[in-house]
């Protein structure tokens, strides 16, 4: 303990909800010694040093709720564990990764704290806090200390381990539709929604596009004719396996024309408005380079367009332009390039970048666009002399309102010929706002996976909502993707049974069902894995990701809301069985009682506004959580005349009650009677049991002859358990 250092003593992923916030967090804790008595204001320099390396701390509000909070908090004198808390924070947002929440709080242990903060990827997290440590450290110190190799070091990992921004664009319309997703691999396929309501894309593909109609596309050549076909515009074209035929075909067609590979993408490999032999030929082997075949085409009149179309609708047009540089006398091209092009903001080699860093020597088919002006990238143009770089692909200018409806149909019809929900349609056309007839329009492309960041950020025009499109066609109106799930807390003597016997409920009432217990994780009656060869959050998740699954139910320990949170974001039914002792929670800095309610409340803050808290009225500290459930509340109680239970049922709540030797469901001054309590297996605990059982089923709509069903056959060998059972403590 004596040293003048920030020492991490552990560092853990809190993957789902949990007593922080309902999002997944890092929970570093860390011992900083002797600091503990050198707040930020008896730092000689702390505060210029930590000031000048990142002044956009001054955004940060902190407990005051104004900007510059935390820097007002700095003045006055805070400790290093919350400093660390707002740098973690910042060197994410400086990263590219945006966030804002962060605790910092003390333990009883003298100079030990615990730093949390929310964080969109693991190891981004990690990573940050350890920067911040050794920044604040340097800053204490009066060392250097390297701020821009650092966000570039953690920019490089967001750019490689995060989401993409087109998926993460279709995953954030999700969450504002409040359906949950999962990320299944180290790229881009995510699965949005819950077991058998899941759908699942990977960036703009969903589970609905078809391997036919991707193969379709990919063959230029015979998508043209499949649109053609059905009456859809298109370039006349030919097929060709020599230079010499593409010429002879090109003059066939009729100058200019355009070449292409035949299973091309992206626009790579294709060179436009071509008239001479040797720009034909040059063109040729451009293309054969880039895919299995040459096609040579009628070159269309017009401005290149992009039009997104999703679920048989057009959502989104976007229109090119012609890139090009201006010469100064002094600079070859591509250093005109780089000083023109390429420092413009909107350019980059990572995937958020709309367009790409140009380098002539990498791109064939700009190459040729030189030599056709007799140039190369060596080249040093006059004085005022336009270079033209390339003549397609920039398609960076929003033109989604001025797409006439003909335009419109006539894309989405192209989709629906090859089969694609979501597609990008390539066409030429002089006016987008006119009709393509007209104009000698035609579509010359359709895409499977197409781009979402020339909509998302485009260089002129309106942003479009693309991925809110997309999510819209994978969801109908009233669909969150959800899955009923149940989540119980509480202690592990009564938990688990309840668990068991909500599930068999859900079981009887015609749902395939999972249960994730204490005992292991199971599909209906059949048991996928015993309890010790994964984590409970790891189990869970095999549940919410699996088809087959209509209905879930998670009995969560509190050492497992302490130590990896929920293993869903939010649930239908939240039930608390009590609030139990803190034994055996030493190692998470949880000694006395009193730190178990806001454990414990982590089920009832994560009830659907919709769903319903199913809350044990006899214990008093469990029964203040109905106070903090976003849906209704149904109390449980052997005893109908608590305090707790009479207030809720005189403003009409619900109640399962145990009233004259009956169980009975309570709805204000009614009750319906449920079955004869007065049993063999009505001891105490399993009286509890049955009544919050009973409470859940209530919340799920089971019917009561299911309910008696399931109790007359699953409870027996579930009482059975429970005698045979020593008392559990924390498990």
């Amino acid at each position: 303990m004596n040293h003048r250092d920030i020492r991490f003593l552990r560092i853990t992923y809190l993957r789902g909800p949990n007593i922080w916030t309902y999002r997944p967090t890092l929970e570093a804790w860390i011992d900083i010694g002797d600091l503990e008595d050198c707040p930020s204001n008896t730092l000689p320099g702390f505060y210029e040093r930590l000031t000048a390396w990142l002044p956009s701390l001054e955004e940060h509000h902190c407990s005051p709720g104004v900007r510059g909070g935390f820097l007002q908090r700095l003045r006055e004198g805070t400790w290093p564990g919350h400093i660390m808390e707002h740098v973690a924070l910042e060197l994410q947002n400086l990263a590219g990764m945006q966030t804002g929440f962060g605790k910092a709080r003390s333990t009883h242990v003298r100079g030990v704290y615990k730093v949390v903060i929310r964080t969109r990827e693991e190891s981004v997290g990690r990573a940050a806090l350890q920067s911040a440590r050794d920044l604040v450290m340097a800053a204490i110190d009066d060392q250097p200390f390297d701020v821009a190799g650092t966000v570039s070091r953690l920019r490089a990992m967001v750019d490689s381990l995060c989401l993409g921004p087109s998926t993460a664009h279709i995953v954030d319309a999700a969450t504002a539709r409040g359906i949950p997703h999962t990320r299944l691999n180290d790229g881009n396929l995510v699965q949005l929604g819950q077991g058998e309501r899941q759908r699942r894309i990977w960036t703009a593909e969903t589970d609905g596009t078809s391997a036919i109609a991707e193969g379709i596309c990919s063959d230029k050549d015979l998508t043209k004719t499949l649109l053609s076909t059905c009456g859809i515009p298109v370039p006349e074209g030919e097929k060709v396996d020599s230079p010499e035929a593409a010429w002879e075909a090109a003059q066939d067609i009729g100058l200019p024309v355009a070449v292409k590979p035949i299973d091309g993408n992206h626009g790579r490999g294709i060179t436009l408005d071509l008239m001479t032999e040797a720009d034909v030929h040059a063109a040729y082997h451009v293309a054969s380079e880039q895919g299995s075949g040459v096609i040579v085409e009628r070159c269309i009149p017009g401005e290149e367009h992009r039009l997104l179309v999703v679920g048989g609708r057009m959502v989104a047009a976007t229109r090119g332009q012609t890139t090009e540089v201006v010469g100064d006398g002094s600079h070859t091209v591509q250093q005109l390039v780089d000083q023109q092009l390429n420092t413009d903001p909107r350019r980059g080699e990572e995937e958020e970048f709309p367009l790409e860093f140009i380098v002539l020597s990498k791109e064939p088919h700009m190459l040729v666009e030189l030599q056709r002006q007799g140039l190369a990238p060596d080249s040093v143009p006059s004085s005022g002399q336009r270079v033209r770089v390339q003549r397609h692909g920039n398609l960076t200018h929003d033109v989604t309102d001025l797409v006439h409806p003909d335009v419109a149909e006539l894309a989405a019809m192209a989709a629906r010929v090859v089969g694609l929900d979501v597609a990008g349609v390539d066409l030429v056309v002089t006016d987008i706002s006119k009709s393509m007839a007209p104009q000698q329009g035609a579509i010359v492309e359709v895409n499977a996976g197409p781009g979402l960041l020339m909509h998302i950020k485009p260089e002129t025009g309106t942003p479009r909502p693309v991925g809110k499109a997309i999510v819209d066609h994978l969801f109908g109106p009233e669909s969150d993707g959800r899955i009923p799930v149940v989540g119980i807390t509480g202690d592990a003597a009564d938990t688990l049974p309840v668990a068991q016997l909500v599930a068999a409920m859900l079981r009887l009432d015609g749902r395939h069902t999972g249960m994730a217990c204490q005992q292991g994780v199971y599909l209906n009656q059949r048991q996928l894995h015993d309890a010790l060869p994964i984590k409970p959050w790891d189990a869970g998740q095999r549940l919410l990701m699996n088809r087959q699954v209509q209905a879930a139910v998670f009995e969560n320990s509190p050492r497992q809301i302490l130590a990896e949170g929920l293993v869903y974001d939010r649930c239908h039914v939240g039930v608390v069985t009590g609030v139990p002792k803190a034994e055996g929670l030493e190692e998470f800095y949880v000694t006395e009682d009193e730190q178990m309610y806001s454990i414990v409340r982590t089920q009832v803050d994560v009830v659907l506004s919709h769903g319903v808290a199913v809350i044990n009225a006899h214990e008093p500290a469990a029964a203040e959580l109905a106070d903090l459930s976003d849906g209704a509340v149904i109390y449980y109680a052997a005893d109908a005349n608590l305090p707790a239970v009479q207030a809720h049922r005189a403003q009409g709540g619900k109640a399962v009650l145990v009233t004259d030797g009956r169980l009975v469901l309570a709805t204000g001054d009614t009750c319906k009677p449920v079955f004869d309590a007065r049993h063999p297996d009505t001891a105490p605990l399993a009286t509890q049991v049955l009544l919050a059982s009973i409470a859940t089923a209530w919340a799920l709509d089971i019917p009561l002859t299911v309910v008696r069903a399931a109790i007359e056959a699953d409870w027996p060998p579930i009482a059975a358990q429970m005698s045979a059972r020593p008392t559990a403590s924390q498990a």
